[in-house]
């Protein structure tokens, strides 16, 4: 199928649109040429999705189903849903990252639909709309991820799935995620983290309790160095993905 890829651009100055630290668009956007080569600073991205994908698609069976996917940078996620069968909307802050994800999927002939907007702007547009919503990889880059789970369970039919990835806050995630993938094995560039800003799964748990999704899946993401293979286990001391469905 060629592709009907198109970017959309909302009114940026509304007030949930503030829920964005600029320094984190920025720093994403000037690598956002880099977003598709899989040798990058996002290599780890483009390891993870096979995996985060089969995940989301055992649980959500995407074919066939609406999807919004918030945070979408340069689309890795969101070509990979739509290729197996689900329509997708990415949606993301960064005007660079957006402009490459565009482009990307024109070239790659896979349907995606890009928008310039915060995911509480499209859920107040757009409430119940959706079948799934994924946030992968950005809830640790917001000032208010509270925020975030409550705009994505907006978006969701009844019955349909939400799936979040995010990074635990311990010692034993500061030494991985931090000092040594930034700083001893080169794999992010420095300062991609904030470990303030780290997430530990009884918090997402209770962001998503809050607003009323109901837990159904938690999976750890590891990563071995001497193989540098990324696997889906128990172990979320580090990085870990939930899903939650909306009763």
């Amino acid at each position: 199928m060629m592709s009907q890829s198109t970017t959309l651009h909302s009114t940026p100055d509304t007030p949930s649109s503030r829920n964005a630290d600029p320094k984190e668009i920025d720093k994403f956007s000037e690598l956002a040429h880099r977003w598709w080569d899989p040798n990058s600073e996002f290599k780890p991205l483009h390891d993870l999705n096979p995996l985060r994908l089969g995940w989301i698609d055992d649980i959500a069976h995407l074919s066939g189903k609406q999807v919004i996917d918030v945070g979408c940078g340069g689309g890795i996620l969101s070509e990979s849903m739509a290729r197996a069968g689900a329509t997708v909307r990415g949606i993301d802050l960064s005007t660079k990252a957006l402009k490459v994800a565009d482009l990307h999927s024109l070239e790659s002939g896979v349907a995606v639909t890009y928008e310039e907007i915060a995911v509480e702007d499209l859920a107040a547009r757009a409430p119940a709309s959706v079948d799934v919503v994924t946030c992968m990889e950005m809830l640790e880059h917001v000032p208010d991820p509270q925020s975030i789970v409550r705009a994505c369970m907006m978006l969701t039919k009844p019955g349909g799935y939400v799936f979040f990835s995010t990074i635990n806050r311990n010692l034993k995630a500061y030494l991985l995620a931090v000092v040594g993938a930034e700083y001893v094995l080169n794999m992010l560039p420095r300062g991609t983290h904030d470990y303030e800003k780290f997430i530990t799964p009884s918090e997402l748990a209770r962001f998503a309790r809050n607003v009323g999704l109901d837990m159904i899946e938690m999976r750890g993401m590891t990563y071995n160095p001497l193989t540098q293979i990324y696997s889906l286990g128990r172990d979320t001391d580090v990085n870990y993905m939930m899903a939650f469905r909306k009763p």
